[in-house]
């Protein structure tokens, strides 16, 4: 009978996350691709603050590159993100330093960036976006660039990790200079 070890068991957990990011992901997606027409707005809330609406991104984040050729998008945003995730499993897996907060986070960044990669092979028109914020002008931005639950998975964690990993700098710091003392 196969036995997983302990440090497996908890590098193995967190991916339930990556998964229930592209099921959700997914589900809402095709939601309001048979809801929405493509380029309208399906639903408003607190007046126009929120809304859902249909939008195909042929780019990467805010549309870079969406004017570049389909086939060189193809490889560019879905074979270049599919080695960058590998390179991030792997280090995952090797690495022994990773809190169980950093390794959630990297599952969850994990899961979006598959859950558009998806949108990138199986939907030619591009990745659904559905997330309008209104933005008030700061920055320049009437609204926020649209985006939908993989994106808000990317950078909720992404923000997380980063926070993370400056606390895990910071209490090893302290930890030194208390040594040192």
């Amino acid at each position: 009978m196969f036995s997983m070890s302990k440090d497996l068991k908890e590098k193995l957990i967190p991916f339930s996350l990556a998964a229930a990011v592209i099921l959700a992901d997914q589900i809402t997606k095709a939601l309001v691709v048979a809801n929405i027409p493509l380029y309208t707005i399906g639903w408003s809330f607190a007046g126009d603050f929120l809304r859902i609406v249909h939008v195909a991104n042929k780019g990467v984040a805010f549309s870079l590159g969406s004017t570049l050729s389909q086939s060189f998008r193809s490889i560019l945003f879905s074979l270049a993100p599919l080695a960058v995730i590998g390179i991030v499993i792997a280090v995952y897996f090797r690495n022994k330093d990773f809190n169980a907060l950093q390794r959630w986070c990297v599952c969850g960044i994990v899961g979006g960036g598959l859950a558009n990669i998806i949108d990138r092979i199986f939907r030619p028109q591009g990745v659904v976006d559905f997330v309008d914020v209104k933005f008030y002008g700061i920055f320049g931005l009437e609204r926020w660039p649209t985006f939908n639950v993989a994106d808000a998975a990317i950078v909720v964690c992404g923000i997380l990790l980063i926070v993370s990993f400056a606390f895990s700098v910071k209490n090893s710091s302290e930890q030194n200079e208390g040594q040192e003392k």
